[in-house]
């Protein structure tokens, strides 16, 4: 079968792997309908996030069909339609008795002390396959696998595979309350989730930082305040538009391949020369030359502005993907604003059933960000379409049966 696999930083194939087979009783083998680029992926392919092992297949967003499942499965059957939760989990252990299945001490098999498993990772989350194919191996199929609704699209499944229950989870962690200000840095994917979730909880007003004037329009359009970092000063701007004190909360849906704003009043002479040593600590595999694959230059920009624009006592939520490499944080500010902070890999099984109320019980669609859609023939050039943050790639749906041209 056709698969999009690791071979290296800065080196992705669509190759012929061999098909995927039931290992366990516990597993289930499902077709794959719908697949997604997510900003995970190029973290491990610009080396942000080390430790990927080569011949790992990429990708942990999918909609499938189940056709095999292993004689102790029992949740789903041959035949259903199926969202797979991008992070994998027991189900059984004490933690996902909590619902906190990101820290499951089973699934990962480097050992129960070892972080989050998920599909398409480093060696340090499984490794596991992922979801970028014609087919999949799903372990622990009776917890990593949601039925969806007759009347929920491939599409809108799709995005709940990973993105909307990450995006909610970030609003959800911000405590975000009817009458709050919410600031969200970061407009791709996951920020445009948390900027829906965070309405839909309540919040007064929404506002969505970012450089990319497509992405900040689609964020406008969700009826959030844009604020395009190089032509205002975030932290000043959120000052003024609440009342002096700063929001309630703010979400960084970035994660390490930020970027420091390059013109404008935000910039400094200072960041550029700590950017420089921090990028180089965090990821000193990542890409350093070449048009694609390039990390972002301030990895820890977005964590900086979170704790200088949020008030004192508000909240800081967490959802971009940091690695273990990155140590830089702002703890003194943050300790000195008696400030909340919270940080986690989402725990997907808790939050899609949630969204699915949220899609049930609002107007709201998460497929409606989906902006490109595409053949998994065409992944490699997709990726680097999506890699450079071009007008028009917020979102790519890959679909295995696609055989459509790249634009």
């Amino acid at each position: 079968m056709k698969a999009v696999v690791f071979h290296g930083v800065g080196h992705i194939v669509l190759d012929d792997v061999d098909e995927p087979k039931i290992e366990s009783a516990s597993d289930a083998i499902i077709k794959i309908v719908s697949s997604s680029i997510c900003g995970t992926d190029l973290h491990m392919v610009r080396g942000t996030m080390s430790g990927m092992k080569y011949g790992t297949i990429l990708g942990h967003e999918a909609v499938g069909i189940v056709e095999k499942v292993g004689q102790s499965v029992k949740s789903v059957k041959v035949g259903d339609r199926v969202v797979v939760c991008s992070t994998i989990a027991c189900g059984q252990c004490a933690y996902c008795k909590a619902e906190e299945y990101a820290s499951c001490e089973r699934s990962n098999p480097n050992g129960p002390e070892a972080g989050t498993a998920f599909f398409g990772g480093p060696e340090t989350t499984g490794p596991f396959n992922g979801l970028q194919a014609e087919r999949a191996r799903i372990p622990y199929a009776d917890s990593v696998l949601v039925k969806l609704p007759k009347d929920v699209t491939d599409a809108d499944g799709l995005l709940c595979s990973d993105i909307f229950p990450t995006g909610y989870m970030g609003a959800e962690m911000a405590n975000v309350k009817k009458g709050d200000y919410i600031a969200v840095f970061g407009c791709g994917p996951v920020g445009q989730m948390a900027i829906a979730a965070a309405i839909y909880m309540g919040a007064k007003e929404v506002f969505a930082i970012d450089v990319c004037p497509d992405r900040l329009k689609v964020a406008e359009q969700q009826g959030a305040i844009p604020i395009n970092f190089e032509k205002l000063d975030p932290v000043e701007s959120l000052r003024e538009m609440t009342n002096g004190f700063g929001p309630d909360g703010v979400i960084d849906a970035v994660g390490i391949d930020a970027v420091r704003p390059h013109k404008g009043p935000a910039t400094s002479i200072v960041d550029v020369v700590e950017s420089a040593l921090e990028k180089t600590a965090a990821a000193p595999l990542a890409v350093l030359t070449g048009n694609h694959w390039k990390k972002g230059d301030g990895p820890d920009q977005v964590l900086r502005w979170c704790v200088e624009s949020v008030r004192k006592s508000g909240v800081i939520s967490i959802i971009g993907v940091y690695p273990e490499t990155e140590e830089t944080f702002p703890i003194g500010k943050a300790m000195s604003k008696a400030l909340t902070v919270r940080a986690a890999n989402c725990s997907h099984r808790k939050y899609i059933p949630k969204c699915l109320d949220m899609m049930k019980n609002s107007q709201f669609k998460p497929s409606k960000i989906l902006t490109v859609f595409n053949g998994l023939d065409n992944a490699i050039e997709c990726y680097k379409h999506f890699d450079k943050r071009e007008p028009g790639w917020l979102k790519v749906e890959l679909t295995p049966d696609d055989t459509e041209s790249c634009a």
